[in-house]
């Protein structure tokens, strides 16, 4: 699917404060103050993710791709998978401490987060992926052409109703604008190996 059939036919969990198609692409600008978290060592409820969501069934795949151009405290790119205002996942590559971080937030009503420093992805095309297959989601993450690492493998309901799809959050500034390159619905992972 091509990003701008995804922007005919998605739906925004949050409005971000500008969206555009430019070539290829689809460019997200977050509002600030954006993000996803519940509860979990901050003590606060963040729902203003911007999640552009079209449904993901069971045994099939979300990739996303972006351009990691970014480089402020906290700002994040990456997919999200939605099952309720209290169920969801996001993956992708957040800034934190001044360096790149892949990583997921896994959501059962507290979330959780988990990371791992890449700062040679900085300036080149990360593509996330998540897969539904039984009662797991496996998140795998690469740059460029390079193989795909696991991030994270995650309990999620296997009849649970998904919608996935990209997002982005600038928690701490303005002027956040994603440069998303593909968003492709896939055959799942088989493995974990």
């Amino acid at each position: 699917m091509s990003l701008s059939e995804l922007l005919r036919d998605g739906t925004w969990t949050t409005p971000p404060e500008s969206v555009a198609v430019v070539g290829e692409e689809l460019h997200v600008t977050a509002v600030e103050g954006s993000d996803a978290w519940r509860h979990t060592s901050y003590g606060f409820v963040h729902d203003t993710e911007h999640a552009l969501l079209q449904p993901l069934p069971a045994g099939r795949a979300l990739e996303v791709a972006f351009h990691l151009d970014y480089r402020e405290q906290f700002d994040q790119a990456g997919l999200f998978l939605w099952v309720s205002d209290t169920e969801w996942v996001k993956a992708g590559v957040e800034v934190s401490d001044g360096l790149p971080q892949v990583g997921a937030v896994v959501t059962h009503g507290r979330s959780d987060w988990s990371v791992a420093p890449v700062p040679g992805w900085a300036g080149r095309v990360v593509t996330v992926r998540a897969s539904r297959m039984g009662d797991a989601v496996t998140v795998r993450a690469r740059v460029d052409g390079e193989p795909f690492r696991l991030v994270r493998l995650a309990y999620l309901d296997p009849s649970a109703e998904v919608s996935a799809g990209l997002y982005c959050c600038a928690p701490t500034r303005a002027g956040l604008t994603v440069r998303f390159v593909s968003h492709e619905l896939t055959d799942p992972d088989v493995s974990l190996h």
